[in-house]
């Protein structure tokens, strides 16, 4: 039985224990969060740098009729333009969500989680680099918004990012996927 183990290898489990040929596994994960973030960031500094460049001071383009425009704005609050005095607590959070992502990569190993925390780091490090490196000054930046849908707040990338992230975050925890790769029914 031990050389069969040995030649088959150990079966995942899922609790605690990770098999040895977990590790490479691991490993694809956490390039997988970064290439998702990496992506996520480089379109939305990207697509910030050309409105900033292209947009700003500009009338408002129509992309479909009354239903979507591009408008540059600058949001030194959070979502919806709330909270524009806790600019530096908002910076605070994002380079706390940051941390955390980075701390849970190590334990890893679920495709899914890769993705849905990889778009979570690429936008909170997209918005965080507005709020350090924007005007007025270092952690009190405004970050730039430019997908105005109609009747809806205007945003970017990143902020796409942020939710798309969360909402896969949400429907991996309800059907009971771990960030580690096991499956629980609750």
């Amino acid at each position: 039985m031990a050389e069969a183990e040995s030649i088959i290898g150990t079966p995942e489990v899922g609790d605690d224990a990770q098999p040895e040929s977990a590790q490479p596994k691991g490993r694809r994960r956490i390039a997988a969060l970064l290439i998702v973030a990496f992506l996520a960031y480089l379109l939305d500094l990207g697509s910030k740098m050309v409105v900033v460049a292209k947009l700003e001071h500009q009338p408002p383009i129509e992309v479909i009729g009354d239903l979507l425009r591009f408008e540059a704005v600058r949001n030194a609050g959070a979502a919806f333009g709330f909270g524009e005095a806790f600019t530096i607590i908002f910076t605070c959070i994002a380079a706390t969500v940051i941390v955390v992502i980075v701390r849970l990569a190590r334990k890893l190993y679920s495709l899914p989680w890769a993705i849905a925390l990889g778009l979570l780091l690429g936008g909170a490090l997209g918005n965080l680099t507005d709020r350090i490196f924007r005007s007025p000054g270092v952690f009190r930046g405004a970050v730039v918004d430019f997908i105005a849908p109609a009747h809806f707040a205007v945003f970017n990338l990143a902020d796409s990012a942020i939710v798309c992230g969360g909402i896969l975050i949400v429907l991996l925890s309800f059907k009971g996927l771990d960030p580690d790769g096991t499956v629980h029914k609750d």
